[in-house]
């Protein structure tokens, strides 16, 4: 049986550069592949954009309201994947259909994408990827500090912000983001002072 993939991770881990040596697997073996993504994501137009420099172009761009079957369905006799990127973006529904793709036309379905905002909240896309995915991996990249990054930190105009709109890509209207620990998330974004905290804790006992 096929499986649908959640392929997660923060920022800057290589989703977008993953998802694209994937794809040139298939091309090696002459297996038929298709790209999607979200038409939100407007970084790099119609192509997936690695940072380190490789695009490809996507087969399908996805709006908001649109059904990923009924779109993409004329290639069900022909395609041997499905990738998907920036996942996170799509809607509860559209994920509900690529796990239809993989179960009733059984094509495999690997998605690519950030598991929470930088709220820390799950986007809905991941949300229902992370209940009905029969296989989970973590990508992984580093924080400032050395440690494992873990969170999507939101900066607009080079500081840090809490508050804001679910969705504003990277590098566009001035908005950049940063892969943190939780120990460096609470001290840029929160403002909290975790030697101060430590001190408090010890001046208790």
């Amino acid at each position: 049986m096929a499986k649908l993939y959640f392929r997660y991770g923060a920022m800057n881990c290589g989703k977008s550069s993953a998802l694209l040596q994937v794809a040139h697997n298939y091309d090696e073996r002459d297996n038929n592949v298709i790209l999607i993504k979200p038409q939100i994501d407007l970084k790099g137009g119609k192509k997936i954009v690695s940072r380190i420099g490789i695009s490809r172009d996507v087969d399908y761009l996805i709006g908001k309201d649109d059904s990923i079957i009924e779109t993409v369905k004329g290639e069900f006799n022909k395609v041997n994947c499905i990738l998907a990127d920036e996942s996170q973006f799509f809607s509860k529904k559209q994920i509900e259909e690529l796990f239809v793709i993989t179960k009733v036309y059984e094509i495999p379905v690997i998605c690519y994408g950030l598991r929470t905002d930088f709220r820390t909240e799950l986007f809905p896309g991941s949300e229902r990827l992370m209940a009905l995915a029969d296989e989970l991996f973590e990508l992984e990249t580093i924080c400032r500090c050395g440690s494992k990054g873990r969170f999507n930190a939101r900066m607009v105009n080079g500081k840090f912000v809490k508050e804001g709109a679910q969705v504003a890509i990277d590098e566009m209207d001035d908005v950049t983001y940063e892969s943190l620990c939780g120990k460096c998330y609470l001290e840029k974004v929160e403002g909290i002072d975790i030697e101060a905290e430590k001190a408090k804790i010890l001046l208790k006992k």
